[in-house]
């Protein structure tokens, strides 16, 4: 999946480092600064992750309006026409996000373009997996001189089989995304009580005990940068609890960057928030 820069882009890098001039120049010295430094990162690579996701979407419309495709393919073939007469019948209807790469394969046949050599094309043009894998199917079975009418049958019972069984994983897991991230807030907020709260109160206990007992103080532990480990550990289980759920509920650890996106952005504002800085 490639995203290419546009120009839309300049929208959200303008708008954000605008936010970030702002804050360099008013919040420097404040407690917010952190937070709107966050933010303002966020918005400026906001653009590009939009297209990433919407990308995604698309990927998965594809996949729905294939399988229209292969079912108006069958029916028409069933009546005696061949796959090239019978994709060129069907070319002018609606596909959605599919549209063009269907006409693009009406006029490669048009053309006089093999039909195998026009339907890689076609499927490498979708760059989908699905497609891509039923195509090489329909291809090899018409090579081997089996009843295309059954293979298209089958490619359809097949691809609706994979999408019945991701849309009952998804529905199944909802609960699992829900206490993820319960799971993530919860862990954000005993690091944040350990680091405002009990640590600080620990060492000012044992420089206070050290000093009244006339020994060296084990407060030197606070030389420890403990605030970096624990910024280190939130974000790193943001990111892996965020591709976990993807991969859990989409069944791809690259539908889970939004959910590590969300977890560690969230988690960053709360951090820079409440202490007033990420260290």
């Amino acid at each position: 999946m490639k995203i290419k820069f546009r120009l839309e882009y300049l929208i959200g890098i303008s708008l954000g480092s605008f936010l970030l001039l702002v804050n360099i120049l008013l919040f420097l010295d404040t407690r917010w600064f952190y937070s709107i430094l966050v933010l303002s990162l966020a918005i400026i690579s906001s653009q590009f992750w939009f297209d990433f996701f919407k990308e995604n979407k698309r990927q998965q419309q594809m996949e729905e309006y294939f399988l229209e495709f292969i079912r108006s393919l069958v029916e028409t073939v069933k009546g005696g026409i061949s796959i090239p007469a019978a994709i060129l019948n069907i070319s002018d209807k609606d596909y959605g996000p599919l549209t063009p790469n269907v006409r693009k394969l009406s006029s490669q046949i048009r053309l006089g373009i093999p039909i195998h050599g026009a339907l890689i094309t076609f499927a490498n043009n979708t760059q989908n997996k699905v497609i891509k894998r039923s195509v090489a199917i329909i291809i090899e079975a018409e090579e081997s001189g089996g009843n295309i009418e059954d293979v298209l049958e089958a490619v359809t019972d097949s691809v609706v089989q994979v999408k019945r069984v991701g849309e009952e994983r998804k529905a199944s897991t909802f609960s699992q995304i829900v206490q993820g991230y319960i799971i993530f807030f919860v862990f954000i907020g005993i690091m944040l009580l350990l680091q405002v709260k009990l640590f600080p109160t620990l060492l000012e206990f044992s420089g206070e005990l050290a000093g009244g007992l006339g020994g060296a103080s084990f407060a030197s532990a606070g030389d420890l940068n403990l605030d970096a480990i624990f910024l280190a550990l939130i974000i790193i289980q943001g990111l892996f609890a965020g591709l976990m759920i993807g991969k859990f509920s989409e069944g791809s650890i690259r539908y889970g960057i939004k959910h590590s996106l969300v977890l560690i952005i969230s988690a960053l504002l709360l951090i820079t928030t409440i202490k007033g800085g990420l260290l």
